[in-house]
């Protein structure tokens, strides 16, 4: 039986993959096409529109990862790239249902949350991102020094390493993040599946004293 969860500006689907590792039914909606989905159901719209208009009746909770390139540390043309992430938690606090935010770690106007990062989870990609929740959710401690030297997963294949860390080769970036369906371009905009089925695990135990509203058996 699994509790139905909606996955905003879902992408190729690394959050998603993560929720459905933990026991979701995935949903996902993105303005742009996404052939590689790993969504259960995919949805080409305007996620911001979709959680204005569309019927959520059927949603035991919201996941939302709406574009960074406003608060990225390595972008160069912040005023090019909208502000969405206050905008995103505003519908999502008018549901009245469970929700999360995943954003990168700083420049983030969030109220709260907690951090991951890869070496919480045994990986070697070190990518640290907030995640925002209205309930309470427990903060894992980093393992940095069990890394050693840490992989990046970021901007073109191919690129220079540098002092502190090693830069992924195109084949095995996606393959070292988790996301081995995705292409190079999109697991450099995606989060590893192992931070939302942590975040997942703790949403199911959320949930648990409620009945999931459209339960599935696969």
């Amino acid at each position: 039986m699994r509790p139905t969860l909606l996955d905003c500006f879902t992408g190729a689907g690394g959050a998603c993959r993560g929720y459905q590792d933990s026991g979701f039914y995935v949903v996902g909606v993105d303005i742009e096409p996404q052939p590689h989905s790993c969504a259960d159901e995919f949805v080409q719209a305007d996620a911001l529109e979709y959680l204005r208009t569309a019927d959520l009746s059927r949603f035991d909770a919201i996941h939302a990862s709406p574009p960074c390139q406003a608060y990225s540390k390595i972008g160069n043309n912040r005023a090019a790239h909208p502000d969405l992430y206050e905008p995103t938690r505003d519908l999502l606090e008018a549901t009245g249902l469970p929700w999360v935010i995943e954003n990168v770690e700083s420049n983030v106007p969030y109220r709260s949350g907690i951090i991951l990062c890869g070496s919480m989870f045994g990986m070697q990609v070190r990518r640290h991102r907030n995640f925002e929740t209205p309930w309470l959710i427990m903060q894992p401690e980093c393992d940095h020094r069990a890394q050693g030297r840490p992989v990046t997963v970021t901007g073109h294949a191919g690129g220079k390493d540098s002092r502190h860390s090693r830069k992924a080769s195109s084949a095995e970036g996606p393959v070292l993040m988790g996301c081995d369906w995705m292409t190079w371009t999109e697991a450099t905009q995606a989060i590893p599946p192992a931070y939302t089925e942590y975040v997942g695990t703790l949403l199911l135990q959320h949930l648990a004293p409620t009945q999931p509203k459209e339960a599935r058996s696969e």
